[in-house]
């Protein structure tokens, strides 16, 4: 695609900025703009420059990897409509076990749950259900949640599914799935030990219960509410989830198609109207993408971004080395959050090391700030709502210690990969 003169392509670049200040400000100033409608204007306003056709638009989507994320919040829509989420939880607060133990519990379901599933779905069923059980429990409440919000960060690490970013990296540098689990799954495991550790030993542990609280009187209904167990609809989706990891894992049959298949056997049924699922896919996050490859693309052929990438070369920083990969990572991350990152970083990347160098920093880095993660800002918001304040404070005692340690985690566990390679 060839760009028109001078005029468009300074059109493109003032587009792509202001994409971009909007994820930073998760918005613009004095309109009613999420990041997913900022990224929708952009794409429009491409378009409407003339910069490109309605076709070159959808030709610039990477429809693979909406596919992929479209099939996976039907598969965890259907997970949720059968309430295993929040028995899985309610199972996991019956367990007999003290503080320590029900926080290692607690943090092993979630980050597995995450990693098949969106560990955005999971914080959204679990965290009412572990705010009623720690206040009945007089324990405090505070670093259960944030174990719960950090732990599904986390686990999702751990594959190629468990949230979009690893999606979208996985399906543009073509990643083989179980070779990306084999080297990402031993640092999950680590940092998910050092969460637990830093939760049961650090300085927030000392506040290890509260007084006997009077709780809200509609509190117990409110966390109570929500949808049924259903073993049949449950299992349904389990059988499914099972059946394209074994496919993933050993077969070479294209992933977004094999969970679009999965997600149409489960939108068969009769318990279940398909608008109550399609109803809870995030379609935010799917407008959000297709804005933002538009963009991307547009301002790609402005050759500006080839021109930066080359000059940070001729000065001796090459963003495919792990260590500079590393800081851009973690940086973008926080500043634009970590879809818009990984999409600015994915074009000037090759082979297997950068894609899980990417994968895993691009993924814990949300753990850094309160803001730095959607799953952070569920549990927080749910939290409020139960009677638990948890602001940036309480979450940086936390977030900003572990998600150090498990950068450093990773940052070992790669550099003795390159090593050994």
């Amino acid at each position: 695609m060839m760009l028109g003169h001078g005029a468009p392509d300074w059109g493109v670049v003032a587009i792509f900025v202001t994409v971009y200040l909007g994820m930073i400000l998760g918005g613009l100033p004095r309109l009613k703009l999420d990041r997913s409608g900022v990224a929708l204007l952009g794409a429009i306003g491409v378009i409407g420059l003339g910069v490109m056709s309605t076709g070159q638009a959808a030709q610039a989507v990477d429809w693979p990897t909406i596919l992929l994320l479209f099939s996976f919040m039907v598969l965890s829509a259907q997970m949720r409509l059968g309430g295993f989420y929040t028995t899985v939880t309610h199972r996991v607060a019956a367990l007999p076990l003290g503080r320590s133990g029900l926080l290692a519990a607690l943090i092993a379901v979630a980050a597995a749950l995450s990693a098949v599933f969106s560990n955005d779905i999971v914080c959204l069923a679990m965290t009412p259900v572990v705010a009623r059980l720690c206040l009945q429990r007089r324990l405090d409440p505070v670093p259960f949640l944030l174990g719960l919000a950090c732990a599904a960060n986390i686990g999702s690490a751990a594959t190629l599914i468990g949230n979009p970013q690893n999606m979208l990296i996985g399906s543009v540098l073509q990643l083989p799935f179980g070779a990306y689990v084999r080297q990402a799954l031993p640092p999950v495991l680590m940092s998910l030990a050092v969460l637990w550790v830093w939760l049961v030993w650090g300085p927030q542990a000392r506040v290890a219960s509260l007084p006997r609280l009077k709780l809200p009187p509609d509190l117990a209904t409110e966390l109570r509410a929500g949808e049924p167990f259903d073993a049949w609809q449950s299992i349904k989706g389990l059988v499914v989830a099972a059946a394209l990891l074994l496919v993933f894992l050993f077969t070479d049959w294209p992933r977004e198609v094999a969970a679009l298949v999965g997600a149409g056997v489960l939108l068969l049924s009769r318990r279940f109207h398909s608008s109550r699922v399609m109803g809870l896919v995030d379609w935010d996050v799917l407008v959000l993408f297709m804005g933002l490859f538009v963009v991307n693309h547009a301002f790609e052929s402005t050759g500006l971004a080839a021109q930066a990438v080359a000059w940070l070369g001729a000065q001796g920083v090459h963003l495919a080395d792990p260590g500079p990969l590393f800081v851009a990572g973690v940086g973008l991350s926080n500043l634009l959050s970590n879809v818009p990152a990984v999409m600015l970083l994915l074009p000037h990347l090759r082979g297997m090391e950068a894609g899980v160098t990417l994968a895993l920093v691009s993924t814990l880095a949300g753990n850094l700030l309160l803001v730095g993660s959607i799953a952070n800002l569920i549990v927080v918001d749910l939290a409020q709502r139960s009677g638990v304040i948890i602001d940036w404070r309480a979450h940086a005692r936390v977030g900003i210690p572990v998600t150090l340690m498990t950068l450093a985690i990773v940052w070992i566990w790669l550099s003795g990969i390159l090593t050994v390679g």
